[in-house]
């Protein structure tokens, strides 16, 4: 697939690639994506601005309005430190984040990219395996983050805004494959679903 939409039947909208060739593939419930050697969508902190080599294969829609919740069961094929499964936000050229599970470094982790202008990294839980289920959520005008061992009782990772609240209703949300410092992942997503609603609550597993 190159620059052509790719639709799942478990979402309201069509997805697009974005960044390098992730090699997207979807197979029997089963979507397949691939980072090339060091490729990553980071911002150092002590940065000024998106490099325009910084990028990794990312594959996005548009959410349609209202609240929502992304979701999917992620496993990695871990080869090197960093190497990530990531659900990803976008509103804007320098503001967007990840969810990720990621090789950080030692164990598979849990971790978070929020970023505007800059990126911020914050690590929330080490993960038994190579496989875990991730959830985008939009609330209003908020966006959360949870993980889940099951895909029945999330565990809260954070919860924040990002951009105004045009950009916010027209968030892109889908799916990214990095490998920062290795070369190359494959990352694969099944028992994709999203649900026209946000999350009954932010931290009692629901």
């Amino acid at each position: 697939m190159d620059t052509e939409l790719l639709t799942l039947p478990e979402l309201p909208f069509p997805l697009r690639p974005y960044g390098p060739d992730g090699q997207w593939a979807y197979e029997d419930g089963v979507l397949t994506g691939r980072a090339g050697p060091r490729q990553d969508r980071f911002v150092p902190p002590a940065g000024t601005a998106l490099d325009p080599a910084s990028d990794a294969p990312r594959l996005l829609g548009a959410a349609p309005e209202g609240d929502f919740q992304l979701i999917a069961r992620v496993t990695v094929g871990f080869t090197a430190d960093f190497d990530a499964g990531v659900l990803y936000l976008h509103v804007g050229e320098h503001e967007w984040a990840k969810l990720c599970l990621e090789r950080s470094p030692a164990e598979p982790t849990v971790c978070t990219v929020v970023t505007r202008g800059r990126s911020d990294d914050a690590n929330a839980f080490v993960v038994g395996g190579d496989t875990v289920w991730l959830r985008i959520s939009r609330t209003g005008t908020a966006f959360a983050f949870h993980a889940s061992p099951d895909g029945e009782k999330w565990t809260f990772v954070r919860v924040f805004s990002l951009g105004d609240e045009a950009s916010t209703a027209a968030a892109l949300v889908g799916f990214m494959a990095q490998a920062p410092v290795g070369d190359g992942c494959v990352v694969t997503y099944d028992r994709i679903a999203f649900r026209p609603e946000g999350p009954r609550g932010q931290r009692d597993g629901s």
